[in-house]
């Protein structure tokens, strides 16, 4: 067997997509995990709030930055150009993604765990502000599931390339 040098591209490619799996992956279960909370009670709404509130400052922004980092790294040093239409688009798909987590998404989390917490200690349920805000929460996190799975089809079928 020949072993072969990795390349330092081949690291930052390595790293690229593990970091949008990392960044990305555990979003895909929120829809699950939110209807899973929602028949176990309101206490388990507040946990499931506080886990993402957690997980976007702390693993999913982070993420995001070594996704885009990475990205423009092997923009620059490999066979592809910032030009290219399906790297401009993944591009402006990730600053269109990070402009919802910071402007919607991650207020939404703050602001549900809030009312979530205002509830369990009130006894009461939900209410219709949580319910209002659910509903912006899951169209605008429905959103940028879709923009990761188109952003995700032109980098790995490079239309045009």
């Amino acid at each position: 067997m020949v072993i072969h040098a990795i390349s330092l591209y081949d690291a930052v490619l390595f790293v690229h997509i593990l970091a949008v799996v990392v960044a990305f992956g555990v979003t895909f279960t929120y829809g699950l995990l939110d209807a899973c909370a929602r028949r176990a009670g309101i206490a388990d709404m507040v946990a499931l709030h506080r886990f993402q509130v957690f997980l976007s400052r702390r693993l999913i922004t982070p993420a995001m930055v070594v996704v885009l980092v990475a990205g423009l790294y092997l923009t620059f040093d490999g066979p592809y150009e910032l030009g290219d239409p399906w790297i401009g688009a993944t591009l402006t798909i990730l600053i269109v993604i990070f402009g919802l987590v910071g402007a919607v998404l991650t207020p939404a989390e703050r602001r549900m765990l809030a009312i979530a917490q205002r509830g369990a200690q009130a006894g009461g349920g939900l209410g219709d502000e949580y319910a209002a805000v659910a509903r912006r929460y899951a169209a605008c996190g429905g959103l940028v599931s879709l923009l990761v799975v188109v952003a995700i089809f032109l980098m790995t079928v490079k239309p045009g390339a």
